[in-house]
């Protein structure tokens, strides 16, 4: 025999519709907050928000005579063993122009680490313009103990930004990476698949009129010797140059690595020379190597 009365059942029923109604709230919201995240993601991959670059498959089609210079910043966030830095802080860039620029990353430990990258752009405002063709940041990251790598970063700002009025006064844009240590080792990527790439000339190019061109020019003695056919040439040989004793006297034969060499530290090559410049990059050297073997 039941023992509901008349007024307790409906306050049954009520209870049981509330309750289930709660637990469908419930699932929701869990179901919505595992939903967030890529949302989010893609929300601030569609607007920039926050500095979230874009992600670009091709090159532009236009560019602009309009200029802005691209800072580079690296961390590295506690925990994780890895020396990691780009080769150069700064380049001027067009809008449009695809850029290739290379980050350095050392793991100083004596066992294999793992890690992966987080990135944004500021001002916040300039991340819907900032398109990444090629990045390291996108999958965790192994190394092996002493391991050396370098990884590119091929990018463009887009032109479109000429045309935002709020941005009419921005000179400077900041790329910002840190590397975290991972929390899933297991599936981490080797970084060997960052194979060491080729000297580029054009970089070597801009390199050579940034740190070189205020003593050297391929055509005309100035501070220092015309550099004009200098690999493959003896050292000291150019006429009318005033070589100090200890360089002249060297019997060095100018190839890819005593320009190396040289580059690296003059005075550990010849002693007494009076050269004081080094370039501490190896990358950077080799790529002003490459730009001098065009010169003739």
């Amino acid at each position: 025999m039941s023992t509901e009365t008349p007024h307790t059942a409906p306050k049954l029923r009520r209870d049981v519709v509330v309750a289930f109604c709660c637990g469908g709230l419930v699932a929701s919201m869990v179901g919505l907050s595992f939903a967030a995240v890529p949302f989010y993601s893609w929300f601030c991959r569609t607007t920039g928000y926050g500095g979230t670059t874009q992600v670009a498959k091709a090159a532009p089609t236009q560019t602009s005579d309009r200029t802005i210079t691209v800072r580079f910043d690296s961390n590295v966030a506690a925990g994780l063993p890895w020396r990691f830095e780009p080769e150069r802080r700064t380049i001027e860039v067009k809008l449009g122009q695809v850029v290739t620029v290379y980050y350095a990353v050392t793991n100083e430990a004596a066992r294999v680490t793992a890690g992966q990258a987080g990135y944004n752009v500021s001002p916040s405002t300039t991340g819907i313009y900032f398109e990444k063709i090629n990045c390291f940041c996108f999958t965790e990251q192994t190394m092996k103990p002493g391991e050396k790598r370098d990884m590119a970063v091929v990018f463009y700002v887009d032109p479109k930004l000429a045309k935002d009025s709020e941005l009419d006064t921005l000179k400077d844009i900041t790329l910002s990476y840190t590397f975290f240590e991972s929390r899933q080792p297991e599936g981490a990527q080797d970084l060997a698949r960052f194979e060491t790439r080729p000297p580029d000339p054009a970089a070597g190019r801009t390199l050579f009129a940034t740190v070189c061109s205020a003593c050297h020019a391929q055509d005309q003695n100035k501070i220092g010797p015309l550099l004009g056919g200098v690999v493959g040439r003896r050292a000291g040989s150019v006429p009318g140059y005033p070589y100090s004793t200890a360089l002249a006297r060297s019997d060095i034969t100018w190839d890819a690595d005593t320009l190396d060499k040289w580059l690296a530290g003059p005075d550990k090559v010849v002693p007494e020379t009076d050269m004081a410049f080094h370039v501490e990059s190896a990358t950077e050297r080799s790529a002003i190597i490459a730009y001098l073997k065009e010169l003739r």
